[in-house]
């Protein structure tokens, strides 16, 4: 839909809703402003931050009547 389109659509609409649509876009400009802020993750970057203890792989006491 091209911009010229848009405009008509609104220029069709009542007042009333002039405004809900003013505050949509709004909101969207909000939430496209809010994923630039976003920092992107870098591979490793938890790296030394969580232990596996000896034994991890090893079969639970729990379900061995199930083996």
């Amino acid at each position: 839909m091209t911009d010229m389109q848009l405009y008509h659509q609104l220029a069709l609409l009542p007042e009333s809703l002039k405004g809900e649509v003013k505050t949509f876009i709004e909101f969207l400009q909000h939430k496209e402003k809010q994923k630039k802020n976003i920092k992107k993750r870098k591979f490793g970057c938890a790296k030394g931050k969580i232990k596996i203890l000896p034994g991890f792989d090893e079969p639970l006491e729990d379900f061995k009547d199930y083996m």
